[in-house]
Formats: C-alpha cells, sequence, structure tokens
C-alpha cells in the first residue's frame, strides 16, 4: 500500500530552500483537524506545514480497506514526502511533528527513510512498551478529563468517521510496534529529537518520556505546564516557541 493517496491539510507559504518543511501526524483513529492550532501558530511565522489525515482515518479512510499497520502507515507518509504530495510541498528533508501512537509511525519512517527527515518532534509519545493493552486504554481513559472539551468533541468525531472497528485493529497494530520495534526503531534515529510531554499527561509518563530522548541519538525531553496529553491543541502557542528554539539550537 507504498503509493497511497491521502488527503493533507497545507498551511503557510509555498515551501522555500532556506526554510524547514512542518509535517504533523496524528494518533490513532484521529484526523489531522486537531493539530490545526498548532499547524496555523507555525504557519503564521512563515513555515510551510503539512497535516495529513493518514490512510485508514479521518478524510482518508476510503483510501485504504483495512486499517495499516504502523510500518505501513509510515512507509506510505514516505512515499508521499518522496513524491512531494501532489508537487505543492518540499521533496527536501521535512520536520515531523507527531502526537501519541503517530510517534510510532514518525519513528518508523525516520528508521526506515532517514533522508526523508531533518528533525523530530515527539508529543506524548505512545505506546510505552512496558504496558499491557489495558492499562494503556486505562490511562487514555484517565487523561480525557485533562484535555479542553472542544478537542473531546473533535475526537468523538473522528473516532466515529474513522469507525470503531478500524481504531480497535489501529490499537492492536499499534501494541504489536510498542512491544516489537518501537524502541528499536528510536534507536536508529539520527535526527535531532525534541520530545515533550504535557504535565498533566497520564498516557505517556515522564519516566517514559525521558527514555524515549534517550534512546534517539540526539534527544532532548522536555515538559509542557498546563497542557496534557495533546498538549499541541491545549497548549499550541507555547508548543511552537518550543519548537522554534529547537529549530534554532535552543531547545531549553
Amino acid at each position: 500500500m507504498t503509493d497511497v493517496r491521502f488527503f493533507a491539510r497545507r498551511y503557510g507559504p509555498p515551501p522555500r530552500e532556506a526554510r524547514p518543511s512542518f509535517v504533523l501526524v496524528h494518533g490513532l483513529g484521529l484526523s489531522g483537524r486537531y493539530f490545526v492550532p498548532l499547524a496555523r501558530r507555525l504557519a503564521a511565522g512563515g513555515t510551510s506545514v503539512l497535516v495529513p489525515d493518514l490512510p485508514g482515518n479521518g478524510r482518508s479512510r476510503s483510501a485504504v480497506r483495512r486499517a495499516p499497520d504502523v510500518g505501513q502507515l509510515a512507509d506510505a507518509l514516505a512515499h508521499g514526502l518522496a513524491r512531494g504530495l501532489g508537487r505543492a510541498f518540499s521533496t527536501g528533508p521535512t520536520v515531523l511533528v507527531a502526537n501519541s501512537v503517530g510517534c510510532q509511525v514518525v519513528a518508523a519512517l525516520a528508521a526506515r527513510h532517514p533522508h526523508l527527515v531533518s528533525h523530530l518532534v515527539l508529543v506524548g509519545p505512545a505506546l510505552d512498551p512496558g504496558l499491557s493493552g489495558l492499562r494503556q486504554f486505562g490511562r487514555l481513559v484517565a487523561d480525557a478529563p485533562r484535555e479542553p472539551l472542544s478537542l473531546l468533541a473533535l475526537a468523538g468525531f473522528d473516532y466515529l468517521v474513522t469507525g470503531p472497528l478500524r481504531c480497535a485493529a489501529s490499537f492492536r497494530h499499534s501494541l504489536r510496534d510498542a512491544a516489537a520495534a518501537f524502541e528499536a526503531n528510536l534507536s536508529r534515529v539520527r535526527a535531532p529529537t525534541l520530545v515533550v510531554r504535557g504535565a498533566g499527561d497520564t498516557i505517556a509518563s515522564d519516566a517514559w518520556t525521558r527514555r524515549v530522548a534517550d534512546l534517539v541519538a540526539d534527544g532532548y525531553a522536555r515538559d509542557l505546564p498546563d497542557a496534557a496529553h495533546a498538549a499541541h491543541f491545549g497548549a499550541p502557542d507555547a508548543l511552537a516557541a518550543l519548537i522554534e528554539n529547537f529549530m534554532a539550537g535552543e531547545p531549553g
């Protein structure tokens, strides 16, 4: 399923040689819609931003017949980047920003296709290989009251569009990837990597977030106060500032 066409939103000016291009990668069962606040904030600074709905999710649900696994999503996204996603986006190295299970996708992409990646930003990386599926689900439920109500409404709609059966299949794929490949993929990442955790995140623990930063070759772990698992939605300005400092070589 490498050559799969999928829907993507674009923000900011056309890509330019002197500026990085960003791709924002959503989590399990969702669409790129909850990345729009961050996309607009980054684009306001003159950055070219792409926000895809990964194959099988959101407006790309019909792009595939079954829920792809993590490796298939990584390869499909890599193929899209390599062909410039319809010639409307840069074909050079890209900054990948991901949330939750999207972090597994971009870790696989960076490990398999390192030439496509300039930097990584992992927001609330999931899933933790040390936890069972039941505990992971329990942490997801515990995080919900900490997120903005507008995010819960958006996510609920996206889950319905993607469909409960596909969401369940994607969760199983993600659990298998976490157990078998996630840490190995992270250890193969050579791109500078910023790992961000909302201080109220119940899904990505502080210990796991810092382990992720230690696994990559050049990693930095940072916390965002007043944010939970979807820190990019709850605190887009603060996260954008962190990313801009990181890109300027000042991750602190």
